[in-house]
């Protein structure tokens, strides 16, 4: 039962969080206006910037915003426990990551549609612009490297989710053009589109589609890669309502359906018990795992906790959504709390759902778990959560933090009495959605970072979008197609080069948040608007990710710079991230004083 009044409770508590302070915020400080004109409609060009209904764009914001994210950090940090990561999650999403997201997508809004990096070059410095973009190159790269491998995993572990994933992207397209053309309402396309979407996943690894499906996933990693790529690169280059718009629209229908359903399971396993012997639903790991208790090998809970879990509580990628694609599509000002408040809202009660996936649903039975390989044996209670959870390293890795969620989400499924194989492929297809739609959406936003420092340096080959997407594509793949650190240099090992920058990412994305609430920071002191809520998530999310890349440079035998083994790739790349931050800081603490009531010069083109 205490998982269930976690569930609703959190349910309650976000509701409750959107309707009043998501509503002060849009009508008393950022003062949202229907009857101004926004960006897709004062610059509309049928490509990047084209009005479309809030419910298209809710659904392209939390697929792209959300990615794996959600998933793979709520269900490493619950190694710490089941009640920090609650916390995190809860109140970092309402009062942290949900005000970052609203105010990005706002401010982005009332500047043409330009990106947070673009517009810090006029609420700050003109330097700033250049030192902020580069951040987002780097953690955009690094996110195109990953991604890349993280859907040939999921690939791999769950081969029923590949045809079910791949014939997503021809639906999208013909409902892109269907609406496109026809102007139709959203209703009957939205039914056809979710029916045959689980139809694919109740069929999709029948007879010749299982062979289909078993050959693709034995394709090597590097090949997973380049295809992958070459996908973003397209959906980077279409128009928006062809495929990007589409795509994270239906992905969302199934996704949220297959939330309602895990919900629905996780209602009828902890009212009626779970299987045949009506098992109970309880919370089978310890609420805080500290001193005795505390994990071999974990690195300290503060301030690793809120690296580990990112998108389910703040997350810096987020502006990029916010302020790169979403604030180009909204056809009125006054949706951006549904989306972008929303999102993050949404987006944080799937983070609770992981939570309760690993720490409850996964005790009532998964295999064994031995040096990362599933067994047949099958454990339950609190031993499946030992299992998973014995160690950093046993705990750490996607196919661990993955397939702890994906077991535990699947028994929630099967207590509705769905098929195991249909429960754990349905789960599958989950995961590489939320994936894929990360990666697309990302190889478009590192375009448009590309155009801005292209523009900035007066670099014209890569200033129209064509150059943009394939340097991008090109820089992120000569990276991945890299074995990963210190494997052989063997056609399975390519592809995972990702790997290398990868530890990188999680506080140099915190840290992107602290930047951008730096960012709406400034333009609302040059409006003389309230900054409080603001001002206290900024100091945080500026200074505890640098406390954490600081003790991955200098703290322990595993210390970037200082180990007993360092890694001065990580070193350099993570000395620069610190180091444009500080820059960063000083230009922001030089204009602060003459900043208040002097707004900043208008934008003069899009971003």
């Amino acid at each position: 039962m205490p998982t269930l009044l976690i569930a609703l409770g959190s349910l309650v508590l976000y509701l409750l969080a959107y309707h009043t302070y998501g509503r002060w915020l849009a009508r008393k400080v950022f003062r949202l206006d229907p009857d101004r004109t926004p960006p897709s409609i004062e610059l509309e060009d049928g490509n990047d910037y084209v009005p479309t209904s809030k419910g298209v764009v809710f659904g392209h914001h939390f697929t792209s915003i959300a990615g794996t994210g959600p998933i793979v950090g709520p269900a490493l940090a619950v190694i710490y426990g089941w009640l920090p990561a609650l916390l995190w999650v809860l109140f970092g999403s309402i009062l942290i990551g949900a005000v970052h997201d609203f105010g990005s997508l706002v401010v982005s809004m009332r500047n043409r549609g330009q990106t947070v990096g673009d517009i810090s070059g006029r609420v700050l410095t003109p330097r700033t612009r250049i030192l902020f973009l580069s951040i987002l190159f780097l953690a955009l790269t690094i996110v195109l490297a990953i991604f890349g491998l993280v859907i040939a995993a999921v690939f791999r572990m769950f081969p029923a989710s590949i045809f079910p994933c791949l014939v997503q992207i021809p639906i999208a397209v013909a409902i892109g053009i269907w609406l496109h053309r026809k102007g139709i309402s959203l209703m009957l396309p939205s039914i056809l589109a979710l029916g045959f979407m689980y139809l694919t996943v109740w069929f999709g690894d029948e007879g010749l589609l299982h062979t289909f499906n078993s050959t693709l996933a034995g394709l090597p990693v590097i090949a997973w890669v380049g295809l992958l790529l070459l996908y973003s690169y397209l959906a980077s280059v279409l128009p928006v309502w062809v495929l990007l718009q589409p795509r994270d629209y239906i992905n969302s229908l199934q996704l949220l359906t297959s939330l309602g359903l895990v919900v629905l399971g996780l209602v009828v396993a902890a009212v009626f018990g779970f299987g045949p012997e009506k098992q109970a639903l309880e919370i089978v790991a310890e609420p805080v795992r500290i001193g005795a208790a505390a994990p071999e090998g974990a690195p300290p809970m503060f301030p690793f906790l809120f690296i580990t879990i990112a998108c389910g509580a703040i997350s810096g990628f987020h502006c990029l959504v916010s302020s790169g694609t979403s604030s180009k599509q909204l056809q009125s000002e006054s949706d951006a709390q549904f989306v972008g408040f929303g999102s993050m809202l949404t987006e944080g009660f799937l983070a609770v759902l992981v939570i309760l996936a690993c720490v409850a649903g996964l005790g009532l039975g998964a295999p064994e778990v031995i040096d990362g390989k599933a067994t047949d044996h099958l454990l339950t209670g609190s031993a499946v959560y030992l299992n998973r959870y014995a160690t950093w390293k046993a705990s750490g890795g996607l196919p661990a933090t993955v397939g702890a969620f994906v077991d535990g989400s699947a028994n929630f499924l099967q207590a509705l009495h769905l098929k195991p194989a249909f429960a754990v492929a349905l789960m599958g297809v989950f995961v590489a959605s939320f994936a894929a739609t990360t990666l697309d959406s990302a190889c478009r936003l590192q375009r448009y970072v590309t155009q801005e420092l292209a523009a900035a340096i007066r670099l014209k080959p890569l200033a129209n979008k064509h150059g943009a997407t394939l340097f991008a594509v090109v820089v992120a793949g000569a990276i991945a197609a890299l074995p990963a650190p210190g494997a052989a240099w063997e056609l399975a090992n390519l592809g995972k080069g990702g790997m290398i920058l990868w530890p990188l990412f999680g506080a140099t994305n915190q840290l992107l948040g602290g930047i951008a609430f730096l960012v709406i920071l400034f333009w609302m002191r040059r409006r003389e608007l309230p900054l409080w809520f603001i001002a206290l998530p900024a100091g945080f999310m500026l200074v505890l990710p640098a406390v954490a890349m600081l003790m991955q440079l200098f703290s322990g035998p595993a210390a970037w710079l200082t180990g007993e083994n360092p890694n001065f790739l990580l070193a350099a790349f993570g000395l620069a991230t610190l180091g444009l931050e500080a820059w960063i800081v000083i230009e922001a603490l030089k204009v602060w004083p003459r900043a208040k009531g002097l707004p900043e010069a208008p934008a003069s083109e899009a971003g």
